[in-house]
């Protein structure tokens, strides 16, 4: 059995820093950087590229709205024009990178507030996909597991990955619980390892209310900008590996 475990890097600013990129990076498959528009810059940009080379960790792009004061969590009305030109430029600054250090572009993961948005605007995914699409219909597209997305891309000839998420509360139809609610966030390491190993080896997950979610599981996310970001890594890493799951590169088995 194998699966992805993948972390939103890349997303500091100029002087900023946020989150835990060097350390986290020791314990993930894939990384998911920031690609301007949301969070990072040139300069962060390719050290974290680097950074993910130096680990034997694999590079998706992660971009998102116009919307660095809002970190990308502010929702934007996007016509499907202005989503699939936003998606291609956004790919194409990190790709620049990407060949620079010499490695592969993976996948392309939206971020915040695009990424819940795709889950519920047919057209508006649509558009994202087909941005994605014309740069390169190999890459991977990070998606929602069990939503609408994941059918969609593949009727456009995209690979799919079908994601969930360590550390997020789920509702009972499968989409995540509002971060503004309480409990939507669980800081607790050895509640997230289980949980992430029964998502992976039952195929579900409890939600909120104490509902079974069915679930596929390609890759899992653990948030960097989590304060307990590195220990929550190890923590799923090592019990996955303990339950003997593999943890490799979403790119691995997708294709």
């Amino acid at each position: 059995m194998k699966v992805d475990l993948n972390s939103d890097l890349g997303e500091s600013f100029g002087r900023y820093k946020l989150g835990l990129d060097e350390e986290v990076m020791k314990f993930i498959s894939s990384a998911n950087v920031a690609t301007g528009w949301h969070a990072g810059d040139p300069l962060v940009m390719r050290r974290t590229v680097r950074l993910a080379k130096e680990n034997g960790v694999a590079v998706g792009a992660h971009p998102g709205y116009p919307d660095l004061l809002g970190f990308g969590r502010r929702y934007m009305n996007l016509s499907p024009e202005e989503a699939r030109n936003y998606i291609l430029y956004q790919i194409g600054a990190l790709y620049a990178f990407v060949r620079a250090e010499g490695v592969e572009l993976q996948h392309v993961k939206p971020h915040g507030a695009l990424y819940n948005a795709l889950v519920r605007e047919e057209e508006l995914a649509r558009a994202v996909i087909e941005g994605i699409a014309d740069f390169d219909r190999n890459l991977i597209f990070v998606t929602l597991s069990g939503s609408r997305l994941a059918q969609i891309a593949e009727e456009l000839g995209v690979n799919v990955a079908h994601e969930v998420f360590a550390d997020r509360a789920y509702n009972p139809d499968g989409t995540l619980v509002p971060r503004s609610k309480p409990g939507a966030v669980i800081h607790d390491k050895e509640e997230i390892a289980e949980r992430v190993v029964s998502m992976v080896k039952d195929g579900g997950v409890k939600a909120i209310n104490g509902e079974w979610v069915e679930l596929k599981v390609d890759t899992i996310c653990v948030h960097g900008d989590n304060p307990k970001a590195v220990e929550i890594a190890k923590a799923v890493r090592e019990a996955l590996e303990g339950e003997g799951v593999k943890v490799v590169p979403m790119g691995e088995f997708v294709r």
